[in-house]
């Protein structure tokens, strides 16, 4: 690619396209610092009560704590096994059940009204019968977290493959392709944006649900902190864990954005 002589407009607009996005990143992290040095500055002139809303030189703090004693890469590895586990097992679970249901449309339809009704139901109404059935070890948390995500990847999936042009379909059928090949040559290969766009939702229904199997039952992890937080009154530890929810939610997002810039790379060659 270096290789390629570029015109001086092509070039220009490259540079103004590089300009814009060291703006961009620009923009993010002094807002971000900004909203930081806000938190810390009325925290510490006591307009607000830092036992409250903590600050972030006291989650700093927390987090050092937690470190110095071991127990900060303990929760954070158990709440993140049980998010990726869950995460993998929904995508993976979720993609084959929409593929069986554009494979069959009588399935689909016989199987449709029922996916709508769990994906209204309110997942942690099925905490007691999870504890149940699984017991109160990391199994209850990985299956609320692949129920809390799996009719999302159903339902995306689904409409996805239902969503392909039916006037390519009828090419491919009127030239004698079989479903199999109609499935792998259009279905498919049309279907990576939504693709992409499931696993995006899914981070998030993943940390939910992970953090909300903790809420029910949980011995460690960074649900267990913010719980055992919040009943000790250890607001600081409660932010901590919740800050670094949100570095873990974060990087996990952006290795699907990677994966999509890999998949369109891929796509274009």
């Amino acid at each position: 690619m270096k290789n390629i002589p570029y015109s001086k407009e092509h070039a220009r607009f490259l540079r103004r396209r590089k300009q814009n996005l060291a703006v961009v990143w620009a923009c993010r992290i002094g807002l971000l610092a900004l909203l930081l040095g806000m938190w810390e500055l009325v925290t510490a002139l006591g307009w607000v009560d830092p036992f409250i809303m903590s600050s972030p030189s006291r989650i700093a703090r927390t987090i050092a704590s937690l470190y110095a004693d071991g127990s900060l890469f303990y929760h954070i590895g158990v709440t993140l096994w049980e998010t990726l586990a869950g995460f993998a097992v929904a995508v993976v679970l979720g993609f084959a059940v929409a593929l069986a249901l554009w494979w069959s449309e009588t399935l689909r339809k016989v199987l449709e009204p029922y996916i709508v009704v769990l994906n209204a139901l309110p997942k942690i109404a099925l905490g007691p019968l999870i504890i149940i059935w699984f017991g109160t070890g990391s199994e209850a948390i990985v299956f609320m977290t692949v129920l809390v995500g799996i009719i999302v990847a159903i339902l995306h999936m689904l409409s996805a493959f239902i969503a392909t042009d039916p006037n390519k379909i009828l090419l491919l059928k009127s030239m004698g392709a079989s479903k199999a090949q109609i499935l792998t040559k259009l279905v498919l290969p049309s279907s990576y944006p939504a693709v992409i766009s499931m696993l995006k939702v899914n981070v998030g229904m993943a940390w939910i649900g992970s953090i909300m199997g903790e809420y029910i039952v949980s011995r460690a992890g960074l649900g267990y902190l913010i719980v055992y937080g919040g009943q000790v009154f250890k607001l600081d530890l409660v932010m901590s864990a919740t800050f670094i929810l949100c570095l873990l939610a974060a990087g996990m997002y952006a290795l699907v954005v990677l994966l999509e810039k890999i998949l369109v790379k891929n796509t274009e060659r």
